[in-house]
């Protein structure tokens, strides 16, 4: 894993210095040539911070549309398949994407190829709810306040986010990739429309503990314009 982290690193910084700062992910995936030990966040299991997250509420999704960003190999979307949602999940890689359709090939759920960055207009206010994990650390801070205006954008009004990311304090360093988020540009959700409806910060349980933020947010039904839905 500790090599896979530093390919991670070498691979992410070339391109970066090249100033293409989310063209590493398709040489990522494709490199692996199908070996999931070589992405460093692909556990192939859901997420446990949002299985936790949903256990804890009884999270269901009864038929309503939920989109996963930056889905990796697939395995949020096929949990929020299994709670009862209908699933859109994308991610910037088309290897990425295939993968996913070769691992689920009965699946329910619609795997696109898409960038968070120029998503399609017509996600703008389409979903009840959309699911955010280690995307946005995985992009350098220049590019987050853009991202996160889009994963906000996705909400319908009525429809929640929930957002999960390794975290900082300003004192501590945010070399990476991952790049922790700390807990002020989460603010950018509210600029961007939406309501904070919890925030927890927490160690999680790897060696070392990582810090982690996990934020969840609405849209007012009354806020059936936002600026960035109008976009």
């Amino acid at each position: 894993m500790d090599n896979a982290r530093d390919r991670v690193r070498r691979l992410a910084g070339d391109y970066v210095q090249r100033d293409d700062p989310t063209g590493w992910f398709e040489p990522l995936y494709a490199e692996a040539a199908g070996d999931a030990s070589l992405i460093p966040w692909a556990d192939l299991v859901p997420n446990p911070a949002f299985t936790e997250w949903a256990d804890r509420i009884g999270f269901k999704g009864s038929g309503g549309s939920a989109l996963v960003v930056g889905c990796g190999l697939g395995d949020d979307a096929e949990e929020l398949r299994r709670r009862g949602w209908r699933v859109t999940a994308f991610d910037i890689s088309p290897t990425a994407i295939a993968w996913c359709r070769r691992r689920f090939p009965d699946s329910g759920v619609q795997y696109v190829e898409s960038d968070l960055l120029k998503p399609p207009r017509e996600w703008r206010g389409a979903f009840d709810f959309a699911l955010e994990t280690y995307t946005l650390q995985a992009l350098p801070t220049g590019l987050r306040t853009r991202a996160i205006e889009e994963v906000a954008s996705f909400i319908r009004p009525g429809g929640s986010l929930l957002v999960i990311s390794r975290g900082r304090r300003p004192e501590e360093p945010d070399a990476g990739p991952p790049w922790p988020l700390l807990r002020e540009e989460f603010d950018r959700f509210l600029e961007s429309g939406l309501k904070e409806d919890g925030f927890e910060e927490f160690m999680d349980s790897e060696s070392p503990p990582v810090r982690r933020f996990r934020a969840c947010y609405r849209r007012k039904y009354e806020d059936s314009s936002p600026a960035s839905l109008k976009r």
